[in-house]
């Protein structure tokens, strides 16, 4: 039985996993790992785990993602989306491990009307952004046997998330402004879950960088406004401007990722976004 070990298993994307991890325990094994168990920091500690363990897949859904306290904590944001992901590419490599890395579409600026495909320059312009791409390119000239999903607006029913955030916010508040001129693309955790056992699955494996996300594009304001339509919500929603909602961290205007590679070279079929944040808002309703 093959082993398929996953770092980050209490985040949105581990504990995804960890739901559908029954439909597939004739054929794998599952080994959660959180900072505690697995510090990805530490290399001696990596090296360690996995020769005691042996994984034949490791699925990186570990990462620091506070966008804003990155700006801050430079060091700490590095240690884990660049070091703490070298660390894991090099044991793979020398465990013979498929590696899957999840990074995000903050590597891009923004600055484009098109969408971004794979190839694309890649020009992140913040310290979050600026670490997952350092991890990137350190996990690709490590350990050919890399796969990167590049994914965007993460949200599940699990941990912290804007969905979370919104419904949180809906019941408290009469109004509220959201930001109406960013525009990427929001996605399941549990479809980002999905399209990774597919993978794992895949008799044929290519490498590389794949963007995986739900689609099309939307706005955050566009996408509050279906959460509180699917939450049967009277919240009043106002439009703002990134200038209207300054932050500490800058964010991309437009980080849509195109999504053909992935459907041509797995066959694995994005959904729309409005039917996956609909599962997701029923779920949280029960």
């Amino acid at each position: 039985m093959k082993k398929i070990l996953v770092v980050g298993g209490n985040g949105q994307l581990g504990n995804c996993i960890r739901k559908i991890a029954p439909n597939f325990e004739l054929d794998f094994e599952f080994i959660f790992t959180d900072s505690q168990t697995l510090d990805i920091t530490n290399e001696d500690q990596v090296n360690a785990f996995f020769y005691e363990n042996k994984p034949d897949f490791c699925i990186n859904a570990s990462a620091y993602t506070a966008v804003d306290l990155a700006e801050k904590e430079k060091e700490k944001a590095f240690a884990v989306n660049a070091d703490g992901v070298a660390h894991l590419a090099q044991a793979c490599k020398d465990f013979k491990t498929v590696f899957i890395h999840v990074s995000t579409d903050y590597v891009f600026d923004g600055e484009t009307n098109l969408c971004y495909s794979e190839d694309d320059f890649t020009n992140p312009i913040g310290v979050y952004g600026e670490s997952k791409l350092r991890g990137e390119e350190l996990a690709l000239d490590i350990n050919r046997k890399t796969i990167i999903l590049r994914t965007s607006w993460l949200y599940s029913e699990f941990n912290k998330n804007f969905v979370k955030t919104m419904l949180n916010l809906f019941s408290q508040k009469e109004e509220l402004g959201i930001v109406a001129d960013q525009f990427g693309q929001p996605t399941n955790a549990n479809d980002l879950a999905e399209a990774i056992m597919e993978i794992i699955e895949a008799p044929q494996k290519t490498y590389g960088i794949f963007h995986f996300s739900n689609y099309p594009e939307t706005t955050w304001f566009d996408f509050a406004k279906k959460i509180a339509e699917f939450s049967k919500s009277n919240i009043k929603l106002n439009q703002l401007t990134t200038e209207q909602y300054p932050t500490p961290a800058k964010r991309p205007k437009r980080s849509t990722m195109c999504l053909d590679k992935i459907e041509e070279v797995y066959k694995i079929e994005p959904k729309h976004w409005e039917n996956s944040l609909e599962e997701c808002v029923n779920i949280l309703a029960q």
